[in-house]
């Protein structure tokens, strides 16, 4: 494998080429009109311009994209996560031009892209589940049979669906035909498939996940676990590894859970696979999701391993370099979404140019950045600026190395979530390890970060006032004959 083409932009396309370079591979950058001066286009060892700023004019534009592979005689693939990364359809059209695709089979990220089929799949072995029934629903009656059966609350799900969309959670019976339409429309026209199942609503979980790799002779590991319940939208926002509430007896569990599911589906490469942990810590199988997460780096800096690197020998047909019992945990890592959002004005997204941006370095600080200073954000993609990630020797020093690199991060001309991550770092649920999926619903309000902002701009005020007045003092005495 001498060059890769990375699909995708940003700081995920940036983390790719890094690696691919540490290799001695050539990269290959995308990017659309508006892209054509971005980091990613310049870090490359070539660019090619795809087309125009919209995704669907450009970065989902498979065929053009496996053109331009075959052009520069290209050996490989990586979709990095987001745009094409989960469609089955590319991944095999990769294949048929005789390029390889840095990820999973198509028939794998097939069956586990459908919720529906990946429960049929991970069926036989033996793995929990939340009650609920396990085909597509549009029936109302036969859905208030099921949801009587169950219990209340439940929850409505798209088969399709991620990031939400066909969400919905019902309390009582008289909701749950409003609730169901909601929820099927909204599937429709976000994923193309209106088809919702129902299972039973689990009321304080926690969002746990266990990275997987697996080869092509057969081996699967999993990398232990990372927590992932701060969420706004149903979307993540904070990350870390390890959890603060698994025990090495359920670690282990769930990682040989999670080895079963990739075993389901003959996985290949890096994937993830997502679990419920309930108060009572019984866990339940949520989905797999078929490429490298957002969050990936939290696992890398625990485990010593670069994921991105194994992801490239697995797909060039080598053998993984390391066994389960190779890995073990070391330290704790955090990290937090640096989202182009205005966490006062219920996280919506915030377009403007970068007036001041400047990143914190330091031992301990990670930044995987896609942006620098003097850019506009563009409104067509997804609205992340970077990943902070912080890295101690103990969970309390991870968050307060958080706290300090969150202070020297100057971001002016937008505004981002920095001071959401300070505010979830320093409040108590968070640092006791006592939080859920419910976090910013329960404690979070932008009134209260206003309160923060404006006692320390008092304090701050003080200090100054202080600072002159003593001033003031050394300049009045007199002069000594």
């Amino acid at each position: 494998m001498k060059k890769i083409l990375v699909a995708n932009r940003g700081e995920i396309a940036i983390r790719v080429m890094t690696t691919a370079q540490k290799m001695g591979i050539k990269t290959v950058a995308v990017y659309s009109t508006i892209d054509r001066n971005a980091p990613h286009v310049k870090f490359a060892d070539e660019a090619v311009c795809i087309g125009e700023a919209p995704s669907n004019q450009s970065y989902l534009l498979g065929s053009k994209i496996i053109e331009v592979a075959q052009q520069l005689q290209v050996d490989a693939i990586h979709p990095g996560y987001g745009f094409l990364s989960e469609n089955a359809d590319f991944a095999a059209a990769v294949e048929k031009n005789n390029l390889i695709f840095i990820g999973p089979k198509p028939n794998a990220i097939q069956v586990m892209g459908s919720k529906l089929a990946a429960k049929e799949a991970v069926k036989a072995y033996d793995i929990p589940m939340v009650p609920g029934i396990d085909q597509a629903i549009t029936d109302v009656n036969k859905a208030k049979a099921i949801a009587k059966d169950i219990g209340y609350p439940i929850l409505i799900k798209a088969s399709a669906g991620g990031g939400g969309k066909g969400m919905r959670v019902v309390e009582k019976e008289e909701e749950l035909e409003s609730q169901m339409q909601r929820a099927i429309s909204e599937a429709t026209s976000a994923f193309g498939d209106g088809s919702v199942f129902i299972e039973k609503y689990v009321a304080s979980p926690r969002h746990i996940e266990i990275q997987v790799m697996a080869d092509s002779h057969g081996n699967v590991i999993h990398l232990f676990e990372r927590e992932c319940s701060v969420q706004r939208r149903h979307q993540k926002v904070v990350e870390e590894a390890p959890s603060a509430v698994l025990t090495p007896e359920l670690r282990s569990r769930m990682g040989e859970a999670a080895v079963k599911v990739a075993k389901a589906c003959d996985y290949i490469g890096a994937g993830t696979v997502e679990f419920l942990l309930d108060e009572k810590h019984n866990f339940y199988f949520l989905e797999m999701n078929t490429r490298l997460q957002v969050e990936h780096p939290v696992t890398e800096l625990i485990t010593g391993t670069d994921l991105v690197e194994l992801q490239i020998k697995v797909a060039r047909g080598e053998k993984l370099p390391i066994t389960q019992e190779d890995l073990t945990i070391q330290g704790h890592a955090l990290e937090l979404r640096v989202y182009a959002e205005d966490p006062l004005n219920d996280f919506l997204p915030s377009v403007g140019h970068l007036d001041i941006y400047q990143i914190p370095v330091g031992d301990g600080i990670r930044v995987d950045n896609g942006f620098e200073e003097g850019m506009d954000i563009p409104i067509y993609y997804d609205p992340m600026l970077a990943k902070l990630i912080t890295y101690g020797k103990t969970r309390e020093e991870a968050i307060q190395l958080m706290i300090k690199a969150i202070a020297e991060y100057h971001v002016e001309g937008v505004e981002t979530t920095l001071p959401f991550g300070k505010f979830v770092c320093e409040h108590e649920a968070f640092r006791s390890g006592n939080f859920d999926t419910h976090f910013v619903k329960k404690h979070y309000s932008a009134e209260k970060i206003k309160e923060t902002t404006a006692a320390e701009a008092k304090i701050a005020a003080l200090m100054a006032m202080k600072h002159y007045q003593n001033d003031q003092k050394i300049l009045r005495l007199p002069v000594s004959e």
